[in-house]
């Protein structure tokens, strides 16, 4: 018997069919790529299947309760499970390289160079390889396989922040093009933060100050070193006048700009991956993404993350008239970028309530399929947000407000976004229809989604 997903909560007609309409779900049908999804969210939508309008929101239930930690006996899920809520929809099999060919290795491992927080660790390029080679190679030009790296920095004397984007290359591989050597001002604070289109990514080299989950159960594509160090910087350097985070400003719509903790753009786990990008040649070498390594090497592909601060940054805030929070981008000459650091200090300081925090029912703070605090709280550290508070931060409360607020947004949005581009246009045709269907995925993956009411 396949085992039934959990239902934490109980949605009325008014909290999600008025604002989520067969007319929206519709069109997905016919826009979905090699691996559709169907929820039982859109199911009953669809069908009709809804509990009476009472406007109330009853629970199912308990959600699962705060766990001790311990090994995770399992802690690389279904590949075909992860990301699917954002740009990396395609499936992993769909891969030409890697494990064989048709199932690319999903389980990487990243060794980071010796001094990691100083110019020349930034600009020695990190080392991919698989984390256990009978299951396959792993190669950063693979787009399923491919692991990133993204620092921001910042001069607490001043409080003028930067960005670098250190290079991956193939374990025993060289760069196509020499990496940009940054210069840092002295004293300069450090965040690296790590983004990966497999599974499970995990570090080995010089892996002090980092996090990658807890021993036995790491969170997956996501991990850091030095963030909670660069954060507690920022924000003193906010506190004294010296860095002004701008406001997001009004978006078309005549509503607020979105941040990754607005519950109208999170998605399963919200706060994750990166807005670095690279360049890989035929010959499966990589390089920097800037404008000299453009002309000069024979590219063949941009790697990208499949990032809710690249959805953002690169999807949503154009097709709303939205512009992030940016800093020179010294691998890129200066360039004006985005970066995860930069969208969660804008989020903290411009996101009006209720704020999406990493709840308990993210798949990646799981351990053994329960939350746990430990994890939670080390992966919340890791994007500035404060430890869990479990009278307030439940499962029960997040699905409420993303069932309550997302939807409606969708639909207010709907002449911006199915004219923009989808991040995955083998997933959906427009950004419009990609929203929709990562709004699905999300109500199934968190166990929120609407049931009928029993008896």
């Amino acid at each position: 018997m396949t085992p039934r997903t959990p239902r934490f909560v109980r949605w009325s007609l008014p909290a999600v069919a008025a604002t989520l309409p067969i007319a929206m779900i519709a069109p997905w049908q016919a826009q979905a790529g090699p691996e559709p999804v169907a929820p039982a969210s859109a199911a009953a939508l669809a069908s009709g299947a809804l509990p009476p309008t009472d406007g109330e929101t009853q629970t199912d239930g308990e959600a699962p309760a705060l766990t001790a930690d311990g090994p995770d006996p399992n802690p690389n899920p279904d590949p075909a499970l992860k990301g699917r809520n954002n740009e990396r929809h395609r499936k992993l099999q769909a891969a030409p390289n890697g494990g064989g060919g048709k199932a690319p290795n999903p389980s990487c491992t990243l060794i980071i160079p010796p001094a990691p927080f100083t110019a020349q660790g930034l600009a020695t390029p990190y080392q991919l390889v698989a984390t256990n080679r009978r299951n396959g190679a792993c190669h950063e030009a693979n787009a399923n396989q491919s692991a990133f790296v993204e620092a921001t920095i910042i001069d607490p004397a001043t409080g003028a922040l930067a960005i670098y984007r250190p290079l991956v290359v193939d374990r025993g591989t060289q760069p196509a093009a020499p990496p940009v050597m940054p210069k840092l001002p002295a004293g300069s604070v450090v965040g690296l933060w790590f983004g990966f289109q497999g599974n499970t990514l995990l570090l080995r080299g010089a892996t002090d100050g980092c996090v990658n989950g807890l021993p036995g159960s790491p969170f997956g594509q996501f991990a850091y070193c030095g963030a909670p160090e660069f954060f507690h910087a920022a924000n003193a350097a906010i506190g004294a006048g010296k860095l002004k985070v701008p406001p997001v400003g009004m978006a078309r719509d005549g509503q607020p700009c979105p941040t990754t903790r607005d519950f109208a753009v999170v998605d399963q786990d919200q706060s994750d991956n990166l807005t670095t990008r690279y360049l890989a040649l035929p010959n499966g070498r990589t390089a920097q993404n800037n404008a000299a390594n453009v002309a000069a090497l024979p590219v063949r592909t941009v790697l990208k993350n499949a990032s809710d601060n690249g959805l953002l940054t690169g999807f949503i805030n154009p097709a709303l008239g939205c512009t992030p929070f940016t800093a020179p981008d010294l691998t890129a000459g200066g360039t004006p970028a985005p970066s995860l650091a930069l969208n969660e200090l804008q989020a903290a300081a411009a996101q009006a309530p209720p704020m999406a925090l990493v709840p308990p029912n993210d798949p990646m703070v799981k351990i053994n399929g329960k939350p746990s605090v430990a994890k939670i709280n080390l992966y919340r550290a890791g994007v500035d947000q404060p430890p869990l508070n479990p009278a307030v931060d439940t499962a029960k409360s997040y699905c409420r407000n993303l069932a309550s607020i997302a939807p409606a947004r969708l639909r207010l949005d709907r002449p911006l976004t199915v004219g923009a581009p989808s991040p995955d246009p083998a997933a959906a045709r427009n950004l419009f229809g990609f929203l929709v269907q990562r709004l699905k995925a999300s109500f199934t993956d968190l166990a929120c989604f609407p049931v009928r009411r029993k008896g």
